[in-house]
């Protein structure tokens, strides 16, 4: 697809840009090159001074930032907004905390190895190639690069040819900020380009957000290279309501969960498992506040849903709808296409979903919703896992049994127990199975690309 800002609420071109030539991209490698080495001999309390003076623009300019992403991709504003403010937040936290988080670890008695002294120390692998999605054009890219900076690494982004401009604003900002020229810095190249950017020589390893597929062609590469990788891909999370829950609480936080950024998100809630015993009271409530939902221009304060970030996206939500109505599923709201101009979509909630329907098994990005209904938590448990995928969770009960069950029994990266999923700089994010490899955020997203180096005294 074309280097280019189409705007998803209407349709129209804003802007298209030219793909950087061999030449280009030879060329900021080599100011990359140069950056790594200047970088890691820098001090965490300089990087930290930089980070912060990073994370001051950012908030200063969120109003502009804020609504170039709704523009580019069609978050409504409001959501746009959280976004920028969230980047600003984990920028300052590891600027407050790398130091500490990549600290020297002693070991306790070195006498066990016959040293004086042993430890373990982190250092800096080099330059690192990030492929970025354009669901949250800021946060995607600011939770790579405010570690890997802070760790003394220099970052590369290769971010989604749909969203350019925030691209362009993100090659600038942390040299603005103080760090040295070249420490951070934006490609504009196609996919087809990727594969030749991993393999050379002066990047040191990869981390992408995106689809499955693309982390699979990205993790062949790098493996064939000898090359770190950290892949963050695909979710189906299920939300599942046992008869002990907040039914009224749960179905409120539901429909966030499922629709917070127009649905387009890895760790929304997508399969919703519910207990035969509130079932009924729960879908009635999740239905009605589905519906309830203000679909219409994400400039406008008052929108709660925007439109599909691009024309594909929404032709494939309503592929999906049309394949389980066709196949027996029931269509309790949503499920077209809306309006004349731009991607909406209404948003969806089907019941009665099988195993033979593409919903079961694909990820739905977008506003649409599958319920399925079981006897126990057994049960519950068993058809959560009935994916490939395994990112995150969301478990309603007031049960203690139920939810030590139900934690020990998720084949997920996270779960969250009374409350939707979240990503917080704190605490680390990051699935099993299909949904990827690797952990971005808190202590261990900052020591991915880390060389961790033993240390052994006589």
């Amino acid at each position: 697809m074309p280097i280019a800002t189409v705007n998803p609420a209407t349709g129209e071109l804003i802007e298209e840009f030219t793909s950087l030539t061999k030449e280009q991209v030879d060329q900021r490698l080599t100011q990359a090159e140069a950056a790594a080495a200047t970088l890691r001999a820098t001090d965490f309390d300089t990087r930290a001074q930089w980070m912060r003076a990073a994370a001051d623009l950012v908030e200063a300019e969120a109003a502009h930032t804020a609504r170039r992403l709704t523009i580019e991709m069609g978050k409504p504003i409001a959501q746009a907004r959280a976004e920028v403010l969230k980047c600003a937040l984990a920028m300052r936290f590891y600027a407050d905390n790398a130091e500490s988080l990549l600290a020297d670890q002693p070991l306790a008695d070195p006498s066990t190895v016959r040293a004086s002294a042993a430890y373990t120390s982190y250092e800096p692998l080099g330059v690192v190639l990030a492929v970025m999605p354009w669901n949250y054009p800021m946060w995607q890219v600011i939770r790579f690069a405010a570690p890997a900076l802070m760790a003394g690494n220099v970052g590369l982004l290769k971010h989604a040819s749909n969203v350019p401009q925030s691209a362009m604003y993100l090659d600038t900002l942390f040299e603005r900020a103080g760090f040295p020229a070249g420490s951070f810095q934006t490609l504009l190249i196609g996919s087809a380009d990727v594969e030749a950017v991993v393999r050379d020589r002066r990047v040191a390893a990869v981390t992408l957000t995106g689809s499955e597929p693309a982390g699979r062609s990205i993790a062949a590469v790098a493996g064939s290279e000898v090359k770190k990788a950290v892949l963050e891909l695909g979710g189906s999370d299920p939300f599942i309501v046992l008869p002990s829950a907040d039914v009224r609480a749960a179905a409120r936080t539901a429909v966030a969960a499922r629709t917070l950024n127009n649905g387009q998100s890895c760790i929304a809630a997508k399969r919703f498992i519910v207990h035969t015993d509130v079932y009924e009271e729960f879908v009635e409530a999740f239905v009605a506040g589905t519906k309830a939902l203000t679909v219409g221009d994400p400039l406008d304060e008052g929108t709660e849903i925007g439109p599909i970030a691009t024309e594909s996206g929404r032709r494939e939500l309503v592929e999906l709808v049309d394949d389980a109505v066709a196949k027996g599923a029931v269509l309790r709201c949503g499920g077209s296409a809306v309006g004349t101009e731009g991607w909406f979509f209404e948003p969806a909630v089907l019941e009665e979903v099988t195993a033979e329907m593409r919903v079961y098994r694909e990820e739905a990005f977008g506003p649409l919703a599958v319920v399925h209904r079981v006897d126990d938590m057994e049960q519950a448990a068993a058809l959560a896992n009935d994916t490939t995928f395994g990112l995150s969770s969301s478990v309603w009960t007031t049960e203690p049994d139920e939810e030590r069950f139900l934690i020990t029994r998720l084949e997920v990266g996270a779960v969250f127990v009374n409350g939707m999923s979240v990503s917080y700089p704190e605490l680390p994010f990051g699935g099993v199975k299909d949904s990827g490899i690797g952990r971005e955020l808190a202590a261990e997203g900052i020591r991915e690309f880390c060389n961790l180096k033993t240390i052994w005294k006589s």
